[in-house]
């Protein structure tokens, strides 16, 4: 049954990665005149090569079942996506700035983007310890906080104007949908580690996000 399950898992990651990479190719190379769709592709590629840090090495680790001995990669893997989970909502708030009427815009993208810096100044502190097997919780959580914020400020703007632009009514719903399922990996994988498979509807809700970005 592991066995089972860690092909799924491989042949998830590997479509995962390449449609977020073509994504992220057509919204960019379409997007000549249309900043937002620009962006949009821009977005989408700092998903997949954030996310292609973590996932090769999970895809190396399921081919050769040598966890131990890539560790230390998978833990610096989950590092760089961590950090580029945060720029990629910090990219996405950008384009409802840019799409969205919003008033005081100034004053609320100050928030967001010390939520986004203290969220990765967290990251890249020591303390994490990214490159054990158990990293402990408690920073998992620290570190998670401002990037619950983020993305619910996030959200907030998408659903207050969810009327503005018709493709990108239910944006605001793959956000939440995004951290419903990350919330249970952060507080309960180190205990149960079946729960992270939770971070496969994860990454469906990151690719419902890119392809409401095509109707920009």
């Amino acid at each position: 049954m592991k066995r089972v399950f860690g092909i799924f898992e491989l042949v998830f990651d590997v479509l995962y990665l390449t449609f977020a990479l073509i994504l992220g190719l057509v919204l960019f190379r379409t997007g000549a005149g249309n900043y937002p769709r620009i962006l949009a592709g821009v977005m989408a590629l700092v998903l997949f090569c954030g996310d292609a840090f973590h996932l090769l090495p999970r895809i190396m680790v399921i081919i050769t079942q040598r966890e131990k001995h890539l560790q230390r990669i998978l833990g610096r893997g989950k590092q760089v996506t961590s950090i580029t989970m945060t720029v990629f909502y910090l990219l996405l708030w950008q384009i409802g700035l840019l799409i969205f009427p919003i008033q005081n815009n100034n004053f609320w993208s100050y928030i967001v983007y010390i939520l986004a810096a203290v969220r990765i100044l967290l990251c890249l502190l020591p303390q994490n310890k990214w490159q054990e097997r158990y990293p402990p919780i408690n920073w998992g959580i620290w570190r998670n906080i401002p990037f619950f914020i983020l993305g619910i400020s996030v959200s907030g703007l998408f659903f207050l104007q969810r009327s503005i632009v018709p493709g990108l009514g239910c944006m605001w719903l793959a956000i939440i949908l995004s951290f419903a399922f990350y919330l249970p990996v952060v507080l309960w994988s180190n205990k149960n580690p079946k729960i992270g498979m939770l971070m496969l509807p994860k990454s469906c809700a990151y690719l419902w996000m890119l392809v409401m970005c095509l109707s920009l």
